[in-house]
């Protein structure tokens, strides 16, 4: 079941916060991103009085970004690094912080700080609810051809796939952990997220929408236009449909 409220987070949370809560950042040369994102969503989680773990997967930097994660997580027993000895991809990098996760809810934001982990805390509440909360970029502050490219992508695979999601790559996601303990996901590249929402709502996950808004990188560089990257997803995207499809 997917519901559609196009309400946007706020600042303050609402209702009770569960107890319970790993935060991680994938990471590809961030080096100049991830001590500000890690010390940002401390503030935050520290103010929910809630029991939590931060989680670094540093895929393979070729950069500072491993062993500034390294020295963060010296200072802070709730931090937690994964290294990837080299870069294997953004669903490596998502598989990874899920396997790594302990708590009872998993939420997960890029490590390039396009998004304020300020807008986490009122996804929290509605976990009473739902299993997963898939937020969708307001203004979304990208490049216009990579910002049609996704829109076009998010269109494609909802019509094969059958679901209504507004902006299925929208790297602010909250789930219940036990779901990825359900369900086996292939994907090591960019279609990780159509592959975990696809696979839910076939499980009959309960899946709500938020917006949630979205800033301008001011650090490091964009991978996931890459051409490369792009034509491995359409080549996955077909292979994962017939998958899904034919299994019971």
């Amino acid at each position: 079941m997917i519901e559609d409220n196009s309400q946007a987070t706020g600042a303050d949370s609402r209702g009770q916060v569960p107890a319970s809560v790993s935060v991680f950042f994938p990471c590809y040369n961030e080096q100049d991103n991830v001590a500000r994102v890690v010390e940002q969503a401390l503030a935050v989680l520290k103010k929910l009085n809630a029991d939590f773990e931060v989680i670094i997967v540093d895929d393979g930097s070729s950069d500072a970004t491993g062993r500034i994660a390294d020295e963060i997580s010296q200072s802070d027993g709730r931090i937690k690094v994964v290294h990837h000895p080299t870069n294997l991809g953004y669903g490596a990098a998502l598989q990874s912080g899920f396997k790594a996760a302990t708590k009872e809810f998993v939420f997960y934001t890029d490590g390039d700080g396009q998004f304020d982990i300020n807008e986490m805390p009122p996804l929290l509440p509605l976990m009473a609810q739902y299993d997963i909360v898939s937020c969708y970029r307001l203004n979304r502050r990208d490049p216009f051809i990579r910002k049609v490219n996704g829109w076009c992508w998010t269109k494609l695979v909802c019509l094969l796939f059958g679901m209504k999601i507004r902006d299925i790559d929208c790297a602010f996601k909250l789930y219940k952990r036990e779901i990825f303990d359900n369900i086996e996901l292939t994907s090591a590249g960019a279609l990780i997220d159509t592959e975990i929402l696809a696979r839910a709502i076939r499980r009959d996950y309960r899946i709500t929408q938020r917006g949630v808004h979205h800033h301008p990188r001011t650090a490091g560089a964009q991978t996931g236009a890459n051409l490369r990257v792009i034509c491995r997803a359409f080549k996955e995207l077909f292979k994962l449909r017939s998958k899904i499809r034919s299994e019971k």
